[in-house]
């Protein structure tokens, strides 16, 4: 198959539509599982998230009078959200430090990929260069093969000379 065949897929059976190989150029890096989310709820440009919020009390549209008790009411729970504000910032703060560690991972998995990428092409390269020097041997090989046949077959015919003396004397 010639190269603009390989280029353009002619005369490659059907069934080896979704094959490619290293050797041809081909690779099986699919964009969309590289950029695939980490997470289905992850939030990326795809997935904003909700826009919710946080609301304790409704918003008092009117201007009105609050009574003692409803006074009282409100300052306890405004001491208690106000505590668990500052426990929800502790743990957001603890969340946001566990999602950084979890991308310094990541970020340092990927680095160790690469590396072992790089050093599989490396290996690769070398054992392309092994095997063209090999292949750059083989007509010296051949060479020696046919010197052997040829060493082999002059052998051959001196042994045959030879008996063919022994035979006539005796």
């Amino acid at each position: 198959m010639g190269i603009l065949a390989r280029i353009t897929s002619a005369g490659k059976s059907s069934n080896n539509t979704n094959q490619s190989s290293l050797s041809t150029g081909g690779h099986g890096i699919d964009k969309n599982q590289v950029l695939a989310p980490t997470d289905p709820n992850v939030i990326n440009p795809v997935n904003a998230g909700t826009w919710e919020t946080v609301r304790t009390a409704p918003v008092n549209h009117t201007p009105r009078y609050f009574n003692k008790a409803e006074a009282d009411a409100l300052k306890q729970v405004a001491t208690q959200k106000k505590e668990e504000a500052r426990q929800a910032k502790r743990a957001y703060k603890s969340l946001k430090k566990l999602e950084e560690a979890d991308a310094q991972v990541h970020v340092a998995h990927r680095r160790y990929i690469k590396g072992v990428a790089d050093n599989e092409l490396v290996k690769k390269r070398a054992d392309a260069s092994t095997a063209r020097h090999l292949h750059a041997q083989r007509p010296e090989y051949a060479r020696l093969g046919f010197g052997l046949d040829r060493a082999e077959n002059n052998a051959q015919k001196r042994v045959e000379e030879l008996k063919a003396k022994i035979k006539d004397k005796y």
